[in-house]
């Protein structure tokens, strides 16, 4: 069988006593035993059990049964929460009109194709709309409970089931780089990594082997002892049958449910939580997200939805074309949500960008450049040395987002930005409180602004932070973090929040920000809604339960299962033959607890 080539291997080559070799002893020593008993009877002086070859060969068909029984069964639990399932395997190329249908396999999509998507049937790849109207169900990519309205120019998304609609696509992604794709590598990713309660199960393997191996000596010794004071058999005989105990010992130990006690758990939950709009791209995520004491949110693009848009316009020039355009020559690359709101709302106006030299972004502060030979520059009016205007502070007293443009440090415009709050901003936040859990806003945005938004949420004054840059943000959360005991999730979107996701203990990033911040993130929530943070936490609580209760199945079952074999009950025994079956009685029971995860429902 597969067991002496690897259970050597690791002996001989790394030194690590695998339990393999429980599998290796206990075999070999059946069938040595059996060829010294056949000699016996050859010899014509037979010994009382005979030889028993077919215990070898009945240990490795069952354990090898089992093992074939647990694998299919962990790979059937895995594929239930794939969300590389939602792949499909095809795709209908078509023309613009929607006529030429050809049949190919969707590996073989490339940029620019058009595809059709007929009613009923899943999206291919990630595209635009073409033509065609329909609502398609995001549920299993997005979390999104309700069917979502699409038309000509909207995004569709790899693996969503479409509605009654035909449509004709653009495809914007390659399967192989697409949604589904993106969200199985960082659910891969946490599959491959590590929690603490994996370390402590490998500490347990480490001395699991040898501490069986004593056991089987000892329950060896104890029956030889027993054969020949208690029941006064002659010395051959006693040790014949301590041999078949010793060996039962052996088997019935090699299957470790411990050793699937954890990554079975953290795999289905990795493919639950996907199917819920959140991925994990770490497994320490998981486990101590259920510890969590303080929540710390970004504003704009977090609590709010990041669409801004300008409000009010203050110019301090008497040359407002002028202003307009160097506005929009500095902001016109930027992907800041306050720089694209107000270079959205000068193109709208008609305004022409003027060319800036040397433009460069500041982050956490603005953009900078020149222009005719002037330094101009626009963004917090902290940074421009403005924020005691009275301009200013009137916006500021409006609760409005600040946004400043000035030239040689002389301002010349400041525009006042207005955003809205994520409709389950309030429930989120509430619900947090009510578990007892703090919560902080820290904000790179204007005092007004931030305060205004804490106000609407009923976060407290001494909690909220705001004109922050990315490193006040991090020492905010290091201040938070010197008691061991807390657990901090910092919650943000932007390439300015990368570090704060870093440093907290758990950064979940909106998965409408930056790939920067993703990056930095252990959590990704697929939609931007923060009911992700929820399912984050209630998840996490549900794993680690059935961690724990995979931890208790294991003692139990070991426990019983050496005793038994030991001989402990007189009247009842494992004989040596049969003490394979083990490997099913011991791992399916984990499989199944880590498959009710895929029960877990959220109520919210």
């Amino acid at each position: 069988g597969p067991f002496y080539p690897s259970a050597l291997r690791a002996l001989i080559f790394t030194h690590v006593i695998e339990m393999d070799l429980l599998i290796v002893l206990s075999t070999s020593t059946a069938y040595v035993f059996s060829v010294v008993s056949f000699a016996y009877q050859v010899a014509g002086r037979p010994l009382p059990t005979g030889e028993f070859f077919e215990t070898s060969t009945l240990l490795v068909t069952l354990i090898m049964l089992g093992r074939w029984v647990s694998a299919f069964a962990r790979q059937r639990a895995v594929e239930s929460v794939s969300i590389r399932s939602l792949q499909a395997a095809t795709a209908v190329l078509c023309d613009a009109d929607g006529r030429g249908d050809q049949e190919i396999d969707a590996r073989l999509l490339q940029y620019g194709d058009l595809f059709k998507v007929t009613p009923d049937s899943r999206i291919t790849t990630d595209g635009m709309i073409v033509s065609g109207m329909t609502e398609v169900d995001e549920s299993m990519v997005t979390g999104e409970s309700l069917p979502v309205e699409k038309h000509p120019g909207s995004a569709v998304i790899a693996g969503s089931l479409n509605g009654s609609g035909v449509l004709v696509v653009r495809l914007t992604h390659l399967p192989g780089n697409n949604t589904i794709s993106t969200i199985a590598a960082m659910v891969d990713e946490a599959k491959f990594s590590k929690p603490k309660t994996q370390e402590l199960v490998d500490i347990v393997a480490s001395y699991f082997v040898p501490v069986i191996l004593t056991l089987t000596i000892v329950t060896f010794a104890i029956w030889v002892a027993i054969g020949i004071s208690v029941r006064h058999q002659n010395s051959g005989r006693a040790v014949v049958n301590a041999i078949t105990y010793a060996i039962s010992v052996l088997i019935v130990s090699c299957p470790c449910a411990i050793g699937l006690a954890v990554p079975m758990v953290v795999v289905i939950a990795g493919g639950v939580a996907a199917k819920h709009g959140v991925v994990f791209k770490s497994a320490m995520a998981i486990e101590t997200a259920r510890n969590v004491s303080h929540v710390v949110f970004d504003k704009t693009g977090t609590l709010t939805q990041g669409e801004l848009s300008v409000a009010e316009a203050v110019y301090l020039s008497n040359k407002d074309d002028l202003v307009e355009s160097i506005t929009l020559g500095l902001t016109c690359d930027s992907k800041h949500p306050v720089s694209a709101a107000i270079s959205t709302y000068l193109k709208e106006r008609g305004v022409d960008a003027a060319k800036i030299g040397d433009s460069k972004s500041v982050t956490g502060k603005g953009v900078e450049g020149t222009f005719d030979g002037a330094n101009v520059r626009c963004g917090n009016t902290r940074w421009l040395s403005a924020e005691t205007l009275p301009e200013v502070q009137d916006l500021l007293a409006k609760g409005l987002t600040v946004f400043g443009v000035a030239i040689n440090d002389q301002l010349i415009a400041v525009f006042g930005l207005s955003d809205c709050l994520r409709p389950d901003s309030h429930s989120v936040v509430t619900e947090l409180q009510k578990r007892n859990i703090a919560i902080s806003i820290v904000s790179g945005d204007d005092t007004g602004a931030v305060e205004a938004v804490a106000t609407k949420l009923g976060i407290p004054a001494s909690h909220v932070r705001s004109r922050c840059t990315p490193g006040d943000k991090q020492v905010y959360l290091k201040n938070l973090m010197t008691d061991e005991k807390k657990v901090v999730i910092f919650c943000g979107d932007g390439t300015n929040d990368a570090v704060a996701l870093a440093q907290a203990d758990i950064g979940v990033h909106m998965n409408s920000g930056s790939d920067v911040a993703q990056t930095a993130a252990d959590v990704v929530l697929v939609r931007p809604y923060l009911g992700g943070i929820l399912v984050l936490l209630d998840l996490s609580k549900a794993a680690l339960h059935r961690i724990f209760f995979n931890f208790a199945w294991s003692f139990v079952y070991n426990l019983f299962a050496i005793l038994l074999a030991a001989g402990a009950f007189v009247d009842v025994r494992i004989p040596p033959q049969y003490a394979g079956l083990g490997e099913i009685v011991s791992v399916v029971p984990v499989i199944l607890i880590a498959l009710h995860l895929r029960w877990f429902k959220r109520e919210y």
